[in-house]
């Protein structure tokens, strides 16, 4: 991808981390911003997400991969994080119901080409008005049924399913526990084991976030149906 040194500018980076880095370009010709992903690591998800084309995920354009180092071009969603906004209020049952059922749906998606995001949290998910975007698929990885735990440990500490410290393979499950801790933030602010929301919604977050994953939801479908 060197054509992205003469055709592209750089806007500013948004975030680095020893694994890679997110950096907002310029299409100099068009003035069309697009983000930049490089990092270590697998890039099949990406791969995969070619051509796909959801409202609620961002669209890849372009994946570059030289051994282990990777470079993702893909749309660039504007708007607030989630995990932003919720620094400001909390939601009410009616928003949160919508956002996470978005959530879901870019989660079939993904579940559907056999991938698990495993790192659904707040600032992983962009308001582009009212509708949620769910970004990030650098902790995403494909499900090996013949595999019985996954190879690295990786995900959002309280957002982690116990199955992502290596107890067992991280699967669809793993992020409906997410989901679940997800749901409770939006409403209460904290995570569910120090208070659970009230009522249905509740129930919801209990049953999804369930130490066993036989006992959470089998699906986001299913989810979205509780909702």
């Amino acid at each position: 991808m060197n054509v992205l040194k003469t055709e592209y500018e750089l806007v500013r980076v948004i975030k680095e981390s020893p694994r890679g880095s997110v950096s907002l370009i310029r299409h100099r010709a068009s003035g069309r911003q697009f983000i930049l992903r490089r990092f270590t690591g697998n890039a099949g998800v990406y791969t995969a997400l070619l051509g796909y084309s959801c409202r609620n995920l961002p669209l890849v354009y372009e994946v570059a991969s030289e051994g282990d180092e990777h470079l993702v071009l893909e749309e660039f969603i504007e708007g607030d994080t989630l995990g932003f906004l919720l620094r400001g209020a909390l939601f009410s049952p009616d928003e949160t119901r919508a956002i996470v059922t978005q959530v879901c749906r870019a989660l079939w998606v993904l579940h559907s080409i056999g991938a698990v995001h495993r790192d659904v949290k707040p600032e992983n998910i962009i308001m582009r008005g009212s509708e949620a975007v769910l970004i990030d698929f650098d902790a995403a990885r494909f499900h090996q049924p013949e595999s019985s735990t996954d190879t690295q440990i990786l995900g959002t500490v309280g957002f982690a399913a116990p199955e992502q410290y290596v107890l067992s393979q991280s699967a669809i499950r793993t992020d409906i526990y997410a989901l679940g801790v997800l749901i409770n933030v939006m409403l209460t602010g904290v995570h569910p084991s120090k208070k659970l929301a009230d009522g249905k919604m509740g129930r919801i977050v209990d049953r999804c976030t369930h130490v066993n994953p036989q006992r959470r939801y089998k699906n986001v479908r299913r989810l979205m149906e509780a909702l």
